[in-house]
C-alpha cells in the first residue's frame, strides 16, 4: 500500500503526477492550505515533525523530500526513468539534476517570493536575486535535449523534479519568450494525461 500525504497547490503535485504516470495505485491523503495565510495545516505535523508535503508512506516507511520520493518510486516501479548504471555520464547528470531542482533552482525563486512582501526594504537584495534566477534558468534552458527532455530522450525522474522550477519561470515570471525550450517542455508535460489527472485531483 502506498499513501501520499499531499498539500494542495504545492510541489507534492509532482509526486501525484508521477504516481499517475507510472500507474501505481495509491491512497491520497489530501490537506488544504489555510486560505488566509497560505500555510500548511498544523495537522500535517501529526505525520512528520516538519509538517510539510509531500510525504510518501510505502511498506510502512515514511519518506520525505521530493527527490528521495521520486528516486524510490522510479527505482521500484519505473526503472526506465533512471539512466542505466552503465551509462556513467547520464547517471552523473541524473544525480546532479535530481538535487539541483530543489537545492539550487528553487533557492532564488523562494527568496524572490519571500522578499517581495518586504517591498522597498528588500530592494538591495533584488539585483542579486534576479541575477541568480537568470543564471539558473539560463542553465536549465541549455540542458534541454532536442527531444524536449532532461537527461534521457523519454520522460525521466529528472523531468519530474525539474517541472516545478520550470513552471515558475514560464507561468509565474512570464518568461516563455526568453526560454522557449523550457516553455515547450512545460507545455508538453502539462498536456500529458497523467499530469492532467493529477491536477484534477489536486483541484478536487
Amino acid at each position: 500500500m502506498i499513501k501520499l500525504y499531499h498539500l494542495n497547490r504545492s510541489r507534492s503535485l509532482r509526486i501525484m503526477w508521477l504516481l499517475e504516470e507510472i500507474g501505481v495505485e495509491y491512497e491520497l491523503c489530501a490537506y488544504q492550505r489555510n486560505s488566509e495565510t497560505f500555510l500548511a495545516p498544523e495537522t500535517l505535523k501529526n505525520i512528520h515533525p516538519l509538517g510539510k508535503a509531500p510525504m510518501l508512506e510505502i511498506d510502512g516507511q515514511l519518506i520525505t523530500e521530493s527527490a528521495a520520493i521520486v528516486e524510490i518510486l522510479c527505482q521500484r516501479f519505473a526503472p526506465q526513468m533512471i539512466p542505466a548504471a552503465t551509462d556513467v555520464a547520464a547517471s552523473l547528470e541524473h544525480l546532479q539534476l535530481m538535487h539541483f531542482a530543489e537545492g539550487s533552482a528553487m533557492t532564488p525563486l523562494l527568496l524572490g517570493i519571500y522578499t517581495s512582501i518586504l517591498g522597498d526594504a528588500a530592494a538591495p537584495l533584488q539585483p542579486r536575486i534576479q541575477s541568480e534566477t537568470k543564471n539558473h534558468f539560463d542553465y536549465m534552458e541549455g540542458l534541454i535535449r532536442p527531444s524536449g527532455h532532461f537527461v534521457l530522450d523519454e520522460l525521466s525522474a529528472v523531468d519530474v523534479m525539474m517541472l516545478f522550477p520550470a513552471q515558475s519561470a514560464i507561468h509565474r515570471l512570464g518568461l516563455a519568450e526568453t526560454y522557449p525550450k523550457l516553455a515547450a517542455y512545460v507545455a508538453a508535460i502539462e498536456a500529458r494525461p497523467a499530469f492532467q489527472r493529477a491536477v484534477a485531483r489536486d483541484n478536487g
